[in-house]
């Protein structure tokens, strides 16, 4: 289940530099507008510590994280909505993304240049946030044009397209995205061809000085990213692209070792991932065999015919039943063998809803 998180904000935010430091990646970065044009694309494990432990029960030939894709998309500008900046381009690898991290500058420093020439972060999202919202528009006003002129023929299915889609305009216009509209399934399903960019999930990463990483509540340009986000119901991930860059060169104890000098449990790309996670709803559930411990990445909800199609589609087409442990019986029995013996693996068929850290064994045939 291959999932994108586009990295948007101005030029000279630290997107590129963020991008560079947790994937690794080697994307352009310098300081001066448009240095990102084509987008740069950079894979990602994900970390979880229960991998690590069932890894250590198993003791399989092989472990295999599941992954998070992040795309570099360069850094947009007022009027990228009607192509300032190439903004068409960079507007258009952004429908592609399933969720956006918006980086906000939230430091001083008179070696950097700002697009704007000084320091505002609720200024730099409403910038941000006006041309997605001028783009959607275009995109709504043009589908409503069309959908009137085949209601002519009375086709019902195109009122309801009408409605659905004047609800979206109307909160644009208001300057609201279009996930501030509450939708059913069924009018998702409407505009889901649109490719609306305000429809989708944002998260906020206040990217702060390397001195003020373990300082980022105080930080008077991160209090007010938190209380812009949470009037939307967004969170915000305080993030330093400096020192990301630095703990990317470490691992193992010096890792370890350097959090705890920082004051901090874990770093910002783990914490990015786990907020990435939240906000669009997803789930990891292993499979785990001498061959191989993997985990994989679904969506709340997912029932285990579905779970079993991430693997493979022959597994959900001939989908019999699947054998499940949960993460935590597992660990508390010790083994495969002893959780068995101890009537905590089940069989479930296919109303079963996976739950998050499930250990699971798919009986299929095709």
């Amino acid at each position: 289940m291959a999932l994108k998180a586009g990295i948007v904000g101005l030029p000279n935010v630290g997107k590129s530099t963020l991008f560079n430091a947790i994937t690794q990646a080697g994307a352009e970065s310098a300081n001066y507008p448009f240095c990102t044009i084509d987008p740069n694309v950079g894979v990602v494990e994900v970390p979880d510590e229960r991998l690590d432990k069932l890894t250590e029960l198993v003791v399989p030939n092989r472990t295999v994280p599941t992954a998070f894709e992040f795309v570099d998309i360069a850094g947009l500008v007022r009027g990228a909505s009607k192509g300032e900046g190439l903004g068409n381009k960079f507007l258009a690898h952004i429908r592609e993304v399933d969720a956006i991290v918006h980086v906000v500058r939230c430091f001083e420093d008179e070696n950097i240049t700002h697009v704007d020439g000084k320091i505002n972060p609720i200024s730099d999202i409403q910038t941000i946030n006006l041309e997605l919202i001028l783009a959607d528009l275009e995109s709504v006003e043009k589908r409503i044009e069309r959908a009137k002129k085949n209601m002519k023929g009375g086709n019902k299915q195109y009122a309801q397209e009408v409605e659905v889609l004047e609800r979206i305009k109307e909160a644009l216009y208001n300057d609201q995205p279009a996930r501030s509209v509450e939708l059913t399934d069924d009018e998702k399903l409407i505009v889901r061809d649109l490719h609306l960019l305000t429809l989708k999930p944002v998260l906020y990463a206040a990217n702060v000085s390397e001195d003020g990483v373990s300082d980022a509540d105080n930080n008077p340009f991160v209090q007010q990213v938190k209380e812009f986000a949470a009037a939307e119901g967004a969170e915000v991930v305080p993030i330093s692209a400096k020192v990301e860059a630095e703990i990317a060169e470490l691992e193992g104890e010096d890792k370890k070792m350097f959090l705890e000098e920082l004051g901090l449990n874990a770093s910002g790309l783990d914490r990015l991932i786990q907020a990435a996670y939240r906000l669009l709803g997803l789930y990891t559930y292993f499979t785990a065999g001498v061959q191989e411990v993997r985990a994989w990445t679904i969506r709340k909800g997912t029932k285990a015919p579905q779970a079993a199609g991430v693997i493979h589609s022959d597994f959900e087409r001939g989908f019999i039943r699947a054998e499940v442990v949960s993460y935590e019986d597992l660990v508390a029995a010790g083994s495969m063998n002893a959780a068995r013996e101890r009537g905590q693996l089940r069989l479930e068929g296919k109303d079963y809803v996976v739950q998050d850290g499930d250990i699971m064994h798919f009986r299929f045939n095709v």
